[in-house]
């Protein structure tokens, strides 16, 4: 949906500013870089304001930072106030997110480099693949306070699917063809689970899951629940993440939790604390 709109604004922008209309997109990779620059290096930062001189940073033309606005639909959004000269932001911070994201497939693309480390010396002569930056991006999400990578990861994973890299055809020459790095990806997500994972961050390893296309772990307590045998079940960590990722994001909202339906301990009152702090009473 996000790569449709972007394309679609691209179009836009051709007919408005350059009076081109085509039934088709060329990729304007020069704007992608300059925008997906200043949209990664924000989002690292955990910005989501940013001012001139970080537009000129990125080879972005102040002066011309209406044309970006009418290429991404006010992609730019200025407000003045308290604070003098122009702030500039993306006009949701799913968009920044997004193009973030797409911005570190190009990089990898063009430079055979992972974005995280571009600027280190040691990565200068290694040559970087598609799983070495889902990997380090993963472990960038989870070493976040406050979750402010964990949509710029699900993207990252979506786009990294066959199936949506084919909406990407002329803006990355090279395209992975089967499915090694899909399953090696969600191999490793699975062990991160093993840690002593925070509610936040475990939920989005499981929206990720999802955005790879991979359900085993929440089918496998849905099992447990419909059988009603988490009380005596030896449950994985992963398996009781997956467990408050089903109770959490259920459709039904929780009237009453009640623990011994589980296992009754510290132990797993801890793990379940996250349910229970949602459940309007608790057993």
């Amino acid at each position: 949906m996000y790569t449709h709109f972007f394309r679609f604004q691209i179009l836009q922008s051709r007919r408005k500013y350059d009076g081109e209309y085509t039934p088709d997109v060329s990729w304007d990779k020069d704007a992608i870089l300059s925008l997906g620059k200043l949209a990664f290096h924000q989002l690292e930062r955990n910005n989501v304001i940013f001012y001139d001189t970080d537009l000129k940073d990125c080879g972005i033309d102040v002066y011309k930072a209406s044309v970006y606005s009418g290429m991404c639909t006010q992609i730019f959004k200025e407000e003045t106030g308290i604070v003098l000269g122009t702030m500039y932001c993306f006009v949701h911070l799913s968009i920044q997110e997004f193009i973030a994201a797409l911005y570190a497939h190009l990089f990898l693309d063009i430079n055979k480099k992972c974005v995280f480390d571009q600027d280190s010396i040691e990565q200068e002569n290694k040559s970087e693949t598609n799983i070495d930056l889902l990997k380090t991006a993963v472990d960038k999400a989870l070493e976040s306070d406050n979750g402010h990578l964990d949509l710029f990861l699900r993207f990252l994973l979506g786009l990294s699917l066959q199936s949506n890299q084919r909406l990407l055809q002329g803006l990355l020459t090279q395209q992975d063809r089967n499915d090694q790095i899909k399953k090696e990806i969600v191999q490793y997500i699975k062990q991160k689970f093993e840690a002593n994972l925070s509610p936040e961050r475990s939920i989005n390893l499981f929206y990720c899951l999802n955005e790879l296309n991979d359900q085993t772990l929440v089918k496998d307590i849905q099992t447990h629940l419909s059988k009603g045998s988490l009380s005596s079940a030896d449950l994985s960590p992963a398996q009781w993440s997956a467990l408050v990722f089903v109770l959490l994001t259920s459709e039904e909202e929780l009237e009453e939790f009640e623990l011994q339906k589980f296992k009754k301990s510290d132990e797993y009152l801890i793990r379940l604390l996250a349910v229970i702090k949602t459940s309007k009473r608790a057993l």
